[in-house]
């Protein structure tokens, strides 16, 4: 039976992996709808807990988000804006952004109690929001789906000041100015993800560490929006003990006091520091996941990860997540390495989370293969299990798929009314994840699964 499922699943599952960076055209029909629902988008805050952190290692999270860059380069002083801080947005957006980004402010202020808010007419903002075309964007930032420098307030001031020392975060002692440059030609889901992650950073943390597990300064994108972890490591780096300025000692003299406060559930044994994930480690990630690589290039970083994960013993979502990469990776190659890979991801992220959204995106893969294996009521129970998390971290692409399989599933079963409501919803959602283009071939995608013979 898994042997059938396999094969006939693997290649349909290559290509209908979600994604929420694929771009949006022109609205295309959705074969077989006569009338589109409205995009659907999310309102208010993830509410699914999280584990409760010991403010030791929250302690050592900030350190490594604040004094250091992604690159690795290290930040001699911490910085911060000082003051209210005002956010503009330059441009023709689409309406989605400012919605998302009203709805965003929203939660910074109340969950992590910064003072921040639109900047009023005519203002000159602490933090500038430019939408411009994926292409130009890429065409001088090749591969940056979107980012943030300092000191400059729009796209012309960036391109005047692009090659001198005032767009490195390294010369920094305060923030004053900061600009997010993100596509404007793009689903609204990937605007938003954009907006949650690059806002953050014009905030904050400047790193992300793929050893985090519960936000989204994190190289892994399992999180699309920003956590109660994020919003506690936020209201930290707003907390009055700290100011720009600081060096890394001083800020860690004050931490413990900061940490009490932000996260009093937190003060208890702190465990072992959560071991730093090696640039042998990242190297082969990065490669597992590149779009451009080949497949062949793909599977063997993947490969690498996993074994570089075992070898560190590591017991947090690291290996999982290498797991989940291989995966996907291997699907176009070796379907039973395939199923095996997605099989000890979502055992390794059920053991450390229970059914959260790491478990959500294997889900998605093991959904599919039982859909097209015929197993109806394994489909069901597998979306069912999957659905809340994939709702509670705001995933519409995520969630999008899920419902699609369920409707394809319960179609088969004949439940024609839940069906059609499950389908109604998933191209709702569909519609924020992906545009209409993308959503037609996602919908056509898993229409194609059927049963083996």
């Amino acid at each position: 039976m898994l042997r059938g499922l396999i094969l006939a699943g693997a290649m349909a599952l290559a290509s209908c992996t979600p994604t929420a960076t694929a771009p949006v055209a022109a609205r295309a029909g959705v074969a077989g709808e006569t009338a589109l629902p409205p995009a659907f988008r999310f309102a208010g805050a993830p509410q699914r807990p999280i584990p409760v952190q010991p403010n030791g290692q929250l302690a050592r999270d900030l350190m490594a988000l604040s004094f250091q860059l992604e690159t690795g380069r290290a930040l001699p002083v911490f910085t911060r804006f000082e003051g209210p801080i005002t956010v503009g947005v330059e441009g023709s957006p689409p309406a989605s952004l400012n919605a998302d980004l009203d709805a965003l402010i929203a939660r910074l202020r109340d969950e992590a109690g910064i003072d921040v808010s639109r900047a009023a007419r005519g203002e000159m903002p602490s933090i500038t929001v430019s939408a411009l075309p994926r292409k130009t964007l890429q065409a001088f930032v090749p591969g940056a789906a979107c980012f943030v420098v300092p000191r400059v307030t729009g796209w012309q001031d960036y391109l005047d000041r692009r090659f001198g020392g005032a767009v490195d975060w390294t010369t920094l002692k305060t923030r004053s100015r900061a600009s997010i440059f993100l596509p404007a030609d793009v689903s609204a889901q990937e605007i938003r993800d954009c907006l949650h992650e690059e806002l953050a950073q014009a905030l904050g943390p400047l790193n992300d560490l793929y050893r985090l597990p519960h936000s989204v300064f994190n190289d892994d994108n399992v999180h699309v929006v920003l956590t109660a972890f994020d919003m506690m490591i936020l209201r930290a780096t707003y907390d009055p003990a700290l100011r720009s300025g600081m060096t890394q000692e001083e800020v860690a003299a004050v931490l413990p006091e900061v940490m009490a406060r932000v996260n009093p559930a937190g003060r208890r044994a702190d465990d072992a520091a959560v071991p730093e994930s090696p640039k042998a480690w990242i190297g082969a990630m990065r490669g597992a996941l590149s779009p451009s690589a080949s497949a062949r290039a793909r599977l063997a970083q993947a490969e690498r990860a996993v074994a570089l994960a075992q070898r560190a013993g590591w017991k947090d979502a690291r290996l999982p997540f290498a797991q989940l990469a291989l995966g996907r990776s291997a699907l176009s190659s070796d379907a039973d390495r395939a199923i095996a890979a997605f099989l000890a991801a979502g055992t390794g992220f059920r053991r450390l989370y229970g059914d959260e959204i790491h478990s959500a995106h294997v889900a998605v893969q093991l959904g599919a293969f039982a859909l097209t294996a015929g197993q109806v009521e394994s489909t069901l129970r597998i979306v069912e299990r999957a659905l809340p998390a994939a709702r509670d971290a705001q995933n519409a692409a995520i969630l999008s798929t899920l419902l699609m399989i369920r409707s394809e599933a319960l179609t088969r079963q004949g439940a024609v009314q839940p069906a059609g409501e499950a389908r109604a919803e998933a191209i709702a959602w569909g519609r924020y994840a992906w545009g209409d283009e993308v959503l037609a071939r996602r919908l056509a995608e898993i229409d194609a699964l059927s049963p083996s013979t």
